[in-house]
Parts: structure tokens; C-alpha cells; sequence
């Protein structure tokens, strides 16, 4: 009788053994593809920080912040462009999808210019933003 009594708990904690393992293949699938992504993403940083900066352009900054804006599709949505000096550049966006902003914003990072002041307000339609961003391109 114990003997069967045994076999039963074997056999049962064998077979819930299995089903958690096969509910847990799936999310253990999807942690090695993202800790694949993530190591690929740490070597992008790393690659990035080992490279010299930059020089400063000598572009006119109005035209190289138009020019980011236009190949990042953004043009519609850009209601004033301004210089308020030599090293700013003062952009509002009106009606942009936030997804399409971050994409350009991160172009401009990789430009030399830094945000120093932004601020985003709620579109009318989910995933619209109005955004005012000041940029700043590295002092001489």
C-alpha cells in the first residue's frame, strides 16, 4: 500500500514537474532573447563611448537641425524652427507621434547636441505630443 501510495506522489509530482516546465519554456525563450539584446545593446554603448567625440560642425545650425528634421519625416509637424543664438536652436513640434520624436531627438544626440530644456504636452489623438525643445551644440 505505501509502495503505491508512493508511486501516486511520483508520478504526480512528475507530471506537474513537466507542466510547469512546459508553461515556463516559452518565457524562458523570451528572457535569452532579450538578454541577447540587451548584451547587444551594452556593446553599442561601448563601441559609442570608445569613439572620439565629434568635432563641432561648422554647418550653419539652423540648416543641420532642418536638414534631421526633414529626413526624419517630421517637417509637418514642425510649426517654429528659431536661433536664439549662435549655440541654441528652439523647435516646437505640434501634433508629432512620440515614438517619431524620441527616433529624432536620439539623431540629434548622435549630431552633439544636447536637449537643455524640453517640454511635452498631450496631443489631441493617443501617441500625438506637442514638444518645445531647445538644443544645444557643444561650446567652442
Amino acid at each position: 500500500m505505501a509502495i503505491c501510495l508512493g508511486l501516486v506522489a511520483y508520478a504526480w509530482l512528475l507530471h506537474a514537474t513537466t507542466q510547469a516546465r512546459l508553461r515556463l519554456l516559452p518565457a524562458v525563450a523570451q528572457l535569452r532573447a532579450d538578454a541577447m539584446r540587451q548584451s547587444g545593446q551594452a556593446d553599442e554603448i561601448v563601441r559609442l563611448r570608445a569613439m572620439p567625440p565629434l568635432p563641432a560642425s561648422t554647418t550653419d545650425l539652423r540648416q543641420l537641425v532642418q536638414r534631421q528634421v526633414d529626413a526624419s519625416g517630421l517637417t509637418r509637424s514642425l510649426a517654429s524652427i528659431e536661433l536664439p543664438d549662435a549655440r541654441h536652436v528652439k523647435l516646437v513640434f505640434a501634433n508629432v507621434a512620440f515614438a517619431d520624436w524620441l527616433g529624432w531627438a536620439d539623431t540629434m544626440r548622435a549630431q552633439q547636441l544636447r536637449p537643455v530644456a524640453v517640454r511635452i504636452e498631450s496631443g489631441s489623438a493617443p501617441g500625438q505630443v506637442g514638444v518645445t525643445v531647445t538644443l544645444e551644440r557643444p561650446g567652442r
